[in-house]
């Protein structure tokens, strides 16, 4: 049993507030929905970021100024699509370096491993499952050549403004000087395009935030009936906050065996499950200055949708 799962999911759904943490999305029935989200036309970040890796792989390279072996760390590899652009022109243009993915999904890893083995043959890959900072420990602070880490997909806009600054902190602990951070951010803009992305009309984000209580019927026998909650989120322009819910349709109780834990909801309440959160360029200076990183470049697509910022330690 996953113990931190376990009671996280036992102090989130009995507090008064009751929430999830995004975290758990990702077993391997949600990275494959995930896959879906990320192809769908409303969900710009995926089509913004794949255009600034696939166009300015040279530029950023050229960035990082690295003049002997590196490493390229990439921290939540996934599907690895945006990345490939980037490991196809160093490979292409013979740059010595080696790619070490990092993700909490075996399925995710597996899958990324025998797609880059495919297409890009000459690839030196080194795939890691599990914790990030772990993994770090053991690849990146201990070994002498330098490494650029990637932190892409807006991934840092799931933690609070505090939480970005504690895990920017922790990265900078977890890199050597000179050691470089490619940061993918979304950028604030037009509030309908960023509603429309979080709340498709498809419902492909519905299922994405439903089958995280399929998830917890699966690894603690509960008895959640999908078909009595519901999905909602908003986004808020001022503070750049996505928040996502799930919604109980009823009065009604969940119980869920292997915890022996019963949990009560009454009609409309809420379950918060993300944060997605979007910065102007200001705030991204800001939060990277203050966690003693110094801001190289911000590589932007054409429509300023999103941007990769490049930080060094």
């Amino acid at each position: 049993m996953n113990i931190e799962f376990a009671n996280d999911v036992v102090e989130g759904l009995t507090s008064k507030n009751k929430q999830l943490s995004s975290k758990y999305f990702y077993d391997d029935t949600g990275s494959r929905i995930f896959q879906e989200i990320m192809e769908m036309p409303e969900y710009y970040l995926t089509d913004s970021e794949f255009e600034i890796l696939s166009l300015q792989a040279k530029q950023i390279i050229d960035a990082i100024g690295f003049n002997q072996p590196f490493n390229i760390v990439e921290l939540g590899a996934g599907d690895g699509l945006k990345t490939f652009k980037l490991l196809e022109y160093l490979v292409n243009n013979n740059i010595d370096f080696y790619y070490v993915p990092i993700d909490i999904s075996q399925g995710a890893m597996d899958s990324l491993t025998h797609s880059l083995q495919e297409k890009l043959p000459k690839l030196s890959i080194h795939p890691q499952v599990g914790d990030y900072f772990e993994i770090l420990s053991k690849e990146n602070v201990k070994t002498k050549i330098p490494s650029l880490l990637l932190f892409l997909g807006s991934n840092i806009g799931n933690y609070s403004e505090q939480e970005a600054s504690n895990l920017l902190q922790l990265f900078n602990k977890s890199m050597k000087v000179g050691d470089g951070l490619l940061l993918g951010v979304d950028i604030k803009k037009n509030p309908k395009k960023i509603h429309d992305a979080y709340f498709d009309q498809h419902g492909i984000t519905k299922r994405f935030n439903l089958n995280l209580l399929n998830r917890i019927n699966n690894e603690f026998d509960g008895d959640f009936n999908i078909e009595d909650f519901d999905f909602y989120c908003y986004y808020n322009p001022i503070s750049g906050n996505v928040k996502s819910y799930i919604i109980s349709l009823k009065d009604q109780k969940v119980h869920l065996k292997k915890l022996d834990t019963v949990i009560e909801f009454k009609t409309n309440e809420l379950i918060w499950t993300e944060l997605s959160k979007k910065y102007s360029l200001d705030e991204i200076n800001e939060l990277s200055t203050k966690c003693d990183f110094k801001v190289v470049n911000h590589f932007l697509d054409n429509k300023n949708y999103f941007t990769d910022t490049l930080l060094v330690k």
